[in-house]
């Protein structure tokens, strides 16, 4: 379910209901008066002056900032959020910058998810740690208004192309499903360039799926196959195991197409 909460400044808070799950998700007019999520950063810095900082110059450039200044409480949070990017400080107590890291990429939610290291140190070993951890950039302290816009605006487009790989964007379009010798219809609800979510019958939990449909406006036909990696009464989760370059491609545009 896909309700809105509150629509101002040409942005809109939602609520996206998955079950027993509620999400919430800020996103922006986009071109065409298509509708695109803005980026969702977490933001983990001890000192509140740069914590401040890092929040004030990322929401200006229409960014959605979780700001923390725990880090403990910010390594629970990447088991119960997804984020599009996240910012991480290295000394900070109770829990080092480099421990939060290999905790990120243990989490079910954010082991993909870009991280930024803005931090004091500068010797090679420290970046070296931190590439091998799985940081993606790496920025230098002091950092002032100008060096965080300057760094976001240059990640930006690492965080969105990462985002498209996860994000649904709403797909309501006919779907016939082929699974071994039988053929059913069925209806789409939303698609990901990972899988699609569709309504149909007697699809069992494990079942190979193959799917085609046609996506709109551009009137493309896809094929794809997939397996089912959830399913209730009326709905089910289909997850895409095998793409051809050609379809992977349609589908990538569509989803940026919907995003921008």
């Amino acid at each position: 379910m896909f309700e809105g909460l509150g629509l101002r400044n040409h942005s809109l808070l939602v609520s996206v209901s998955l079950g027993s799950d509620v999400l919430t998700a800020t996103v922006l007019w986009g071109r065409h008066g298509c509708m695109a999520a803005a980026l969702k950063v977490l933001v983990v810095e001890d000192d509140i002056a740069s914590l401040e900082l890092m929040t004030d110059v990322f929401t200006s450039l229409k960014a959605e900032v979780r700001p923390i200044s725990d880090s403990e409480k910010a390594a629970n949070l990447v088991n119960e959020e997804k984020f599009d990017g996240i910012f991480l400080d290295l000394e900070m107590p109770r829990l080092h910058g480099f421990d939060l890291a290999k905790r990120i990429r243990k989490s079910s939610w954010n082991k993909s998810t870009p991280i930024v290291i803005v931090t004091g140190r500068d010797d090679r070993k420290t970046m070296e740690t931190a590439f091998a951890l799985g940081a993606t950039f790496f920025l230098q302290k002091p950092v002032d208004r100008q060096k965080l816009s300057n760094l976001f605006r240059t990640v930006r487009g690492g965080l969105i192309e990462n985002r498209r790989r996860y994000v649904r964007v709403p797909l309501q379009t006919a779907v016939t499903l082929d699974v071994g010798s039988r053929s059913m219809s069925g209806m789409s609800w939303n698609l990901s360039q990972g899988g699609i979510q569709v309504e149909a019958t007697n699809l069992k939990l494990g079942d190979t799926v193959r799917l085609s449909f046609r996506l709109p406006v551009s009137d493309v036909a896809v094929e794809v196959v997939g397996t089912v990696a959830w399913a209730k009464e009326d709905r089910q989760g289909i997850q895409f195991t095998n793409v051809n370059a050609q379809n992977q491609k349609s589908i990538r545009d569509f989803v940026a197409a919907v995003e921008e």
